[in-house]
């Protein structure tokens, strides 16, 4: 089967925002409380099969607040692919996601 280039989507999504913030190939302290019931799972999983973009999972043990053990997952994109992407449109529609906040 042929590799799929990754899609954009839609720049104001949910989907739109969580990509934003893979392609700032940043460590995130914390992120906006999403609304709805929609998981960052469910979105990262969208983005994979429905947009195509190749973002790795590591997951580790870690601990809760209240002590107890659970565990903490990342997520990420290749450096080349940020850079592939970025040069491919992504900056560009980064641009219209910030301006589509500002409005």
């Amino acid at each position: 089967m042929a590799k799929r280039s990754p899609l954009f989507p839609g720049p104001m999504t949910a989907r739109g925002a969580v990509l934003a913030v893979l392609l700032s190939n940043e460590d995130q302290a914390g992120a906006e409380p999403m609304r709805g019931r929609i998981t960052l799972a469910a979105i990262i999983r969208a983005l994979k099969r429905k947009y195509h973009w190749p973002i790795e999972t590591v997951s580790f043990p870690s601990n809760s607040a209240d002590g107890r053990a659970t565990w903490a997952t990342v997520y990420s994109l290749p450096p080349e692919v940020i850079a592939k992407a970025l040069d491919a449109g992504g900056r560009d529609w980064l641009r219209s996601r910030k301006a589509g906040r500002s409005q």
